[in-house]
């Protein structure tokens, strides 16, 4: 992922407000965010845990979303689930269910899209092998680790593309 600055960071999200997305908490790690190993940005807020977001390049832009984690009842840790965005397994804890606006007037009206991805937003380092899961695994898979790579930026494209289709 092409590096972004904190201002682009702000300006780029789509279903939120501009006063939120000048409230809100980037990484306490952001200065030394690892962007060659990163298909997106994603980041529980350390503010707010009940919050996340997310920002890729479309169109040669930055675009963010905001997010809010399910308040459903937690999940067991002894079962596991797979990540719709990486399909990384992950004990039940490691999943949880992000639930964005959607953007403009549709989320505006209360209308909002859920997935069920990494609790942690940290898809891109688990692809890569740079963090590992409490399963301590990932499938073995016929795709290159490029293609997973690829993958992991459609499906999360795919749920931006929700999102925008306010």
């Amino acid at each position: 992922m092409e590096p972004v600055s904190e201002k682009e960071i702000r300006a780029s999200f789509v279903n939120c407000s501009k006063g939120e997305a000048s409230r809100l908490t980037l990484p306490t790690d952001f200065a030394e965010t690892p962007w060659p190993d990163l298909d997106f940005l994603g980041w529980r807020d350390p503010k707010a845990p009940e919050r996340g977001y997310a920002v890729t390049w479309r169109d040669g832009k930055p675009v963010g979303i905001a997010l809010r984690a399910s308040s459903g009842p937690r999940k067991s840790l002894l079962k596991s689930s797979i990540c719709s965005v990486c399909v990384t397994p992950q004990s039940g804890s490691g999943i949880t269910l992000l639930v964005a606006p959607k953007a403009g007037a549709a989320g505006r009206q209360g209308n909002s899209v859920g997935l069920y991805i990494c609790a942690d937003l940290a898809c891109s380092l688990y692809v890569r092998g740079k963090k590992t899961t409490v399963l301590a695994r990932r499938l073995e898979e016929s795709l290159s680790p490029q293609e997973q790579n690829a993958r992991t930026l459609r499906n999360l494209h795919g749920f931006v593309d929700q999102v925008l289709a306010g």
